[in-house]
């Protein structure tokens, strides 16, 4: 069903034809968004070219809250770059032509078939959402970048369609990490924003000889401002049901990015190393998270370093943290020569320490596969070494 915001009462024939019989007209922000919440099969919004912009705006971005699959198209009497660009950004798929009824009803069209994909994917009845793995420390240093890339090629390596995103967006090395030379980079997304899909995301994906795909940071840490959370929102709402993996590196600080990052993560794998100020960060870090009402459950507690010799036992960081910890990873001078090389260890060694680290880590806690019974007598060696 359509619904039409539009004053002028005429509006409803003269559109009938690109927007469809079966369309409710509201002459109110008001009334579109009790229409919005009453009827059950909404699908596509149309706003009049007469409704003032800043209106229109306004309601949608507060619309694609509870509404994300909602599409909405605006209409205009003149199309401006600056208007279109507004409209774009507050989360509307499509600017058109008041009196262009071909492109109006291609766009019903578009939007309408996005819709029911989004929906499908949203229920089951179509592609199974994919999880998103948000790697995280408070502290610099520690090994994000190492983890992100190293558990998003793993996990392509097993077949799984992973997707790698560099929210560091001022200093972001996941490209280097994996000797990419991207074309494009997260800012290219900023102008799809809300009508983004799987080919806009694609248009910015750098792929990994493992068959890891990539959104990489931008080149320039000046452009990182011109990311709204917002697009990061779409990002990872339309790559979520594009993988199976979504695996994002995060810079060292709660940034609006982040905290949305935090929003739709799935697992949040949190690495600490074992000196006051990484543990005083991570307990911060799991104070901020029950604020926000992330599940404990999602967290995944990785010690980096624990072999170091300064005056603190992995003891005494779930006594502080109040949590167990998931994996526990020595130091190994391997990891930064694979670092240097560009080549992800768990593909370059497998059989080394540290590779079998990631594999508990991503198989026991992201993809939940029972880990092989050691024969008595036996142990698992996890030695790993980190950057950032």
């Amino acid at each position: 069903m359509t619904i039409l915001w539009d004053r002028d009462p005429a509006a409803l024939e003269r559109y009938s034809f690109a927007i469809g019989a079966r369309t409710l007209r509201v002459d109110s922000a008001a009334a579109l968004s009790r229409a919005v919440t009453t009827q059950a099969d909404e699908d596509v919004v149309v706003i009049g070219p007469d409704i003032e912009l800043e209106a229109a705006c306004g309601l949608v971005e507060g619309l694609r809250i509870d509404h994300a699959t909602l599409g909405v198209i605006l209409l205009r009497r003149r199309l401006d770059v600056s208007v279109m660009g507004q409209a774009l950004r507050s989360g509307m798929r499509e600017v058109i032509a008041a009196d262009d009824l071909p492109a109006l009803a291609e766009a019903v069209r578009r939007s309408r078939e996005l819709t029911v994909r989004m929906r499908g994917m949203a229920t089951g009845t179509g592609t199974p959402a994919g999880k998103i793995v948000t790697v995280f420390s408070a502290k610099g240093g520690v090994g994000k970048t190492t983890f992100a890339t190293n558990l998003g090629a793993y996990l392509a390596s097993v077949g799984h369609r992973t997707l790698v995103v560099d929210l560091d967006l001022e200093f972001g090395d996941v490209g280097i990490a994996l000797q990419l030379m991207p074309q494009s980079s997260i800012t290219g997304l900023v102008t799809m924003s809300g009508h983004l899909d799987e080919q806009g995301l694609a248009s910015v994906v750098t792929s990994h000889t493992s068959g890891l795909d990539a959104v990489c940071a931008p080149a320039e840490p000046g452009e990182a401002e011109r990311i709204p959370p917002a697009t990061v929102a779409e990002l990872l709402r339309v790559a979520k049901h594009t993988y199976e993996f979504v695996v994002i590196d995060t810079p060292p600080a709660l940034t609006e990015h982040v905290l949305t990052a935090f929003d739709v993560s799935d697992a949040l794998v949190l690495i600490a190393t074992l000196d006051i100020p990484a543990l005083k960060n991570l307990r911060l870090t799991l104070d901020t998270l029950d604020l926000l009402g992330s599940p404990r459950e999602a967290r995944h507690i990785v010690l980096n370093r624990s072999d170091a010799k300064v005056g603190l036992r992995a003891e005494d960081v779930v006594t502080s943290i109040k949590q167990e910890i998931a994996v526990m990873v020595p130091s190994s001078h391997d990891v930064p020569a694979s670092i240097n090389r560009g080549v992800p260890i768990v593909l370059d060694e497998p059989r080394h320490p540290v590779s079998v680290a990631l594999r508990a880590l991503a198989d026991e806690h992201l993809r939940g596969v029972q880990p092989e019974v050691s024969p008595p007598g036996s142990r698992r060696l996890l030695s790993w070494g980190g950057r950032r």
